[in-house]
């Protein structure tokens, strides 16, 4: 499991003479300009949608590599990018690119927590139709920040907007949390369908059209550029594509109405997970019953075995009540999920943030619901159960304690219970 957090720079950072620096100076003027790349559905041919993509002022900090390079060196990354969305918006509106288009406009990991949607809320209400938006989201953002990008994904639903899932491929967390994410859209990487078919394309493959088939979700594959590709890309089960073979980026997109139009998938409804507890997601009428300590032990243990054995598509949370009962042989077990399966978290009143190295951590209030609770969620693209407990609060000797809890392997069920639980993980300390 690796992390991709990067340290952002000192805030404000200037030449050595004292100058503006070329971003400061981007920024200030509005430097930052818009193209569109057209999104096609394959079996039509027609343009649906267009991803907006940012880019520098002709010069050294054009490309979108050397752009927010700067912005990460200068400590502005947050800036960078609301003047991204802020352009993409402003530029989508312009080009007439309303329903029954969609545009897709990306934000960066690190500033989920600060990205103004009421803003971009004002501009789109500027377009003279309906501006359709779908907010694309990677992987990189649920390792660094799962509650804030949990608040995210609310805020995206409340405002009408559609998700997509960026890069799959390229890492497995990116199909770990497809089932947390729950996007409209899942966007292959581009190394798929211009790689020769690997191990890799084949445990994708599985994940996510097991997904799409759940959920209706659609399959976009990046980096169509030949008949070569186009067929790869129809092979690995996508509906949509992206690629030069469709289109390069273009500041003037041509704007046809479609045949056809991006359906965004009823919303499931905002939830405040901070206020829920993974006991409660069980259904009415879950059959509960009852057991010592000793038991639920066993019973997270094999289910902790089951997890390392899943791999790096797999996530884990667990509950521990406090942090003594996180106890040394836990840690061995805990040590070693955290280097097998894609992300770990581990919440207990008095745990630390990073209870270990690679382990993420939340101190629980002790009148947090989950406080009284014994939880354990597992979930990957093709398994996952929950052992969902409540402490029945007897006195006596620690093992001999009882509980009323349930096994549950039904997905719903599974997922929101690992979204109570991951709305409470602390952000990965910058730099760790």
């Amino acid at each position: 499991m690796t992390s991709t957090t990067t340290r952002p720079g000192p805030r404000g950072t200037r030449s050595s003479d004292g100058s503006p620096t070329e971003l400061e100076t981007v920024l200030a003027t509005g430097g930052v300009r818009t193209v569109f790349q057209p999104i096609v559905h394959l079996g039509t041919a027609d343009v649906v949608a267009y991803e907006a993509l940012s880019r520098g002022p002709a010069g050294a900090l054009e490309t979108p590599d050397a752009l927010f390079g700067a912005a990460v060196r200068e400590g502005r990354l947050a800036e960078l990018d609301a003047a991204c969305r802020r352009s993409a918006f402003a530029a989508a509106v312009a080009a007439g690119l309303v329903a029954p288009h969609a545009v897709f406009v990306n934000v960066e990991p690190a500033v989920l927590d600060t990205a103004r949607f009421d803003e971009l809320l004002e501009i789109s209400g500027t377009a003279p139709g309906e501006l359709r938006v779908f907010l694309e989201i990677t992987e990189r953002a649920v390792s660094a920040r799962p509650a804030e990008l949990l608040r995210t994904v609310e805020r995206v639903r409340d405002a009408g907007w559609g998700l997509a899932l960026d890069d799959v491929g390229v890492e497995a967390e990116s199909l770990a949390f497809m089932a947390l994410l729950r996007p409209d859209v899942v966007k292959l990487d581009m190394s798929l369908v211009q790689q020769r078919p690997d191990r890799n394309t084949a445990e994708v493959m599985h994940a996510v059209n097991a997904y799409a088939e759940r959920s209706g979700a659609l399959v976009l594959a990046e980096g169509i550029e030949t008949d070569a590709h186009l067929d790869s890309a129809l092979s690995l089960g996508a509906s949509l594509g992206q690629g030069w073979r469709f289109g390069r980026p273009t500041s003037s997109p041509t704007v046809s109405p479609p045949g056809d139009r991006l359906a965004l998938r009823p919303s499931p409804g905002t939830t405040s997970w901070l206020d829920t507890s993974p006991f409660a997601t069980l259904p009415p009428g879950t059959e509960l019953r009852q057991s010592s300590k000793r038991l639920l032990i066993e019973l997270s243990k094999q289910l902790e075995r089951e997890a390392a054995r899943l791999g790096d598509t797999c996530v884990v949370a667990a509950t521990f009540q406090e942090a003594r009962h996180f106890t040394e042989l836990t840690a061995g077990r805990y040590q070693e999920l955290v280097e097998r399966t894609a992300f770990v978290c581990a919440l207990g009143e008095g745990l630390p943030p990073e209870p270990l190295p690679g382990l993420r951590g939340a101190s629980l209030d002790p009148d947090d619901p989950v406080r009284g609770e014994w939880d354990l969620v597992v979930l990957s693209p093709h398994f996952c159960t929950a052992l969902l407990a409540r402490d029945l609060g007897d006195d006596g000797p620690d093992l001999d304690r009882r509980f009323e809890y349930a096994l549950t392997y039904r997905r719903d069920v599974v997922v929101d219970a690992a979204q109570a639980l991951l709305a409470r993980v602390a952000p990965r300390i910058i730099g760790s």
